[in-house]
Formats: C-alpha cells, structure tokens, sequence
C-alpha cells in the first residue's frame, strides 16, 4: 500500500525521523493560507500523487513570495502529472504540499526494503541524491553503499555510523555524525515498526545550518500486515489506486493491471509469473497478473472473469491452472459455468494439468462453446493459442 509524501513524512517524524514543516492543501487558497502559517518568504509547492519524478513534470514548484504560492499552486492543482511512473495517461493532482524553503547544502539518497535473497532488511545509500537510483546503480555502482540488518540483532550503531562515514558527513562537518546516525536509526524503527516494504528517502539533505532532514519521502507498506495497523487505512487514497484492483482485493484475488492485451487467469504466484513469462517470449503481451488462489472454484473464476473482462484492452484471456490439492474437473466445470454467467466476449484459451486432467478436457470439449473456449496441451502451446486469438 502506497501513500502520499506528506502523509509519509507524518509517519517518519513520528519515529524521530527530522523532515521539513508543511502543511497540505486541496484548494489555491488553502495553499497560501498554509504558506501564512509556516512563515518564511520561500516555499516549495509540491504535487501529491503517488508517483516519483514529479519535479520533471512541473509538479514541484520553489515559489518566493505568497503571489509565486498562488500561481504556482493554481498551476499544479487540477493539472495532469505525466511521469515516467504514472505513464502516458498521467495523474490527476488534487492536493498539494506547501512546504518550508530549504538552504540545501549537499543532498543524498537513503532507503530501506526487504532483501528477498538475504531474507533481511537492506539499508541503501548514496552520496548522489535527487537523482533515481537506478541510474545510479547502471552507471556509478560504487557509490552506493549498502547494510544489511540481521533480523535477529536489528540496526546496530557501527552499522549506521558507518553509513554516515560512508556518505562523507564527517568531511561536511563531524557534528553531523551524531545527528545522521540517529536518523538512519529512526529510520530503521519505523520501518520495522510499521511493517513497511519500502522507505525512500531522496533527497536526504543537508542544510546550510547544518540540520539533515528528509526533504522528499517515499512509504509503502506491506499489505500482509495491515490486520496489525488498522489506522494505516485511513491513509489509503482510492482515487489514487486502479479500481479493478480495488474490487479484487476486496474478493480476495491478487490482481495487478498490466498493459497488454491477453488477460491471465492462474492459480499461484509463482505460475502467474511464468505464465506471463512465457506470454511475452512467444511474442504476447500480458494484461495482467491475476492469482485465484487454491480455492478455484466456480464464485472465484466468475469474479475474476469479471475482473480480466472489465479491462476494454484485453482480447483473449489464458486460464492455466495447475490442479494438485484443487481438481482440475471442478475448475473445468467452474470455468464453463463463469464463462456462460458472464458472457464473456473474447476467446479464451485453458490449459489444466494435475488432478482429474482428463476429465477437464473432457468438461471442456463437452461445453457447447467451440472456438470461444480452446484446450490447449501445454503451457507454451496456450501461451501461443492465446497470442495467435489476441491478434485475430
């Protein structure tokens, strides 16, 4: 679950975490309402989507004086933010953040995730903030550091004072030592202790008087743990959230929209992802990743039918299902029974191995559907039925 920089920032300084003063608004004049209250004669107007590269796309705005807040606040608000991460199509800006002018002295780069090949948390940092770090990565590799956190010891203090050696603050000025390996310390407790998949901090700045501060936050926390923090809701934006994926998590299935044009109906991440896989290597393009889980009886197929179909780019949908604890006859029956609720439009393609294969086939050929409903005899040959259907 994603949520906006302003309401990430009010996580962090919760834990300690130093962040700039700010305020959010959703009208022009409550942008310079907020700007009278903060004070000051510089301020930064700053878009809330969820999305990076927002100053690329005009939505960040350094005004001096309450006319720049205005003007640029009138600018911003209402206006469709097109970003690398938001796509073409863009994102409609409905609130903004007014917040305090900064003297930045140095900026820098810090984040925490979930290492899945460590099984720990993984603290990353840079001395090139403001800048993504993917290209970071792809052309100065070296300049990221990185500690991993053993989950049983947590963040330990050599660790954190070696990142802030690591990140030069002892050459700006050894005073900054203490305060950057607090920081990075908060960090790590409100990571841990909002069960959150990622904490980006770009830029990290440095300020002229010597204060470092999360100028810009990133939060995303993980969705398996929200039974833990029922106060993360009501930080949830919906408006900023694909609905189809709102109404499959409020099914119970793992739907995440895509844009390609062959929708995919699998039971298991892991086969979801090969299947999508497999699509893109013969030539397809995916619409989706959708994961019915075990359950794949016929209430489960028809919401997901539903789902795949309410996305007006998809021309086939491939439906592979593996059938070890579920039998693949009842999906089979599930899957015909959706199909004609439904009215399903496009052709679909079914591929069903394991427990009760034959029988499947069978249910199948015996469906009365023809063309509209193709048995495949693999995985590659659904893969490639699905592309050829897609494209006629």
């Amino acid at each position: 679950m994603k949520i906006h920089e302003y309401q990430a920032k009010q996580v962090l300084a919760k834990y300690g975490v130093p962040v700039p003063r700010g305020q959010v608004a959703f009208t022009v004049d409550e942008a310079v309402k907020a700007a009278q209250t903060l004070g000051g004669s510089v301020w930064v107007v700053k878009a809330q989507i969820h999305a990076g590269g927002r100053g690329k796309g005009g939505g960040v705005k350094v005004s001096k004086g309450l006319d720049a807040v205005r003007k640029n606040a009138e600018a911003i608000l209402g206006m469709t933010l097109v970003t690398h991460q938001t796509g073409p199509q863009g994102r409609v800006v409905k609130k903004v953040l007014v917040e305090e002018g900064m003297d930045i002295r140095k900026e820098l780069y810090m984040s925490m995730l979930v290492d899945r090949d460590s099984q720990s948390v993984v603290v990353l940092a840079s001395t090139e903030g403001g800048m993504e770090i993917e290209v970071v990565a792809a052309k100065t590799p070296e300049k990221i550091l990185r500690e991993t956190v053993d989950p049983t010891m947590g963040l330990l203090p050599f660790q954190a004072q070696r990142l802030a050696y690591g990140l030069g603050l002892d050459k700006i000025n050894p005073k900054l030592m203490r305060p950057a390996a607090e920081m990075i310390a908060s960090l790590y407790k409100a990571f841990q202790g909002e069960d959150c998949s990622l904490v980006e901090i770009n830029p990290l700045v440095i300020t002229g008087d010597d204060r470092i501060l999360a100028l810009d936050a990133k939060v995303a926390f993980d969705d398996n743990a929200g039974f833990r923090h029922k106060q993360q809701a009501e930080l949830r934006d919906l408006d900023e959230e694909e609905p189809l994926e709102i109404e499959a998590t409020n099914a119970d299935l793992n739907y995440i929209k895509l844009d390609g044009n062959i929708g995919c109906m699998v039971n298991g991440a892991g086969l979801a992802m090969g299947t999508m896989d497999i699509i893109k290597q013969v030539g397809g393009e995916p619409a989706n990743f959708l994961d019915i889980g075990g359950n794949a009886d016929q209430a489960r197929v028809e919401k997901a039918f539903k789902i795949i179909t309410a996305d007006g780019n998809v021309r086939c949908i491939m439906i592979n299902i593996f059938g070890g604890i579920v039998r693949c006859d009842v999906v089979a029956e599930g899957v015909v029974a959706a199909f004609k609720n439904v009215g399903v439009s496009v052709p679909v393609v079914v591929r069903l191995e394991g427990t009760n294969a034959e029988k499947a086939h069978k249910i199948i050929a015996s469906s009365g559907l023809g063309k509209k409903l193709t048995m495949a005899k693999g995985l590659k040959d659904a893969a490639q039925k699905s592309v050829a259907a897609a494209a006629g």
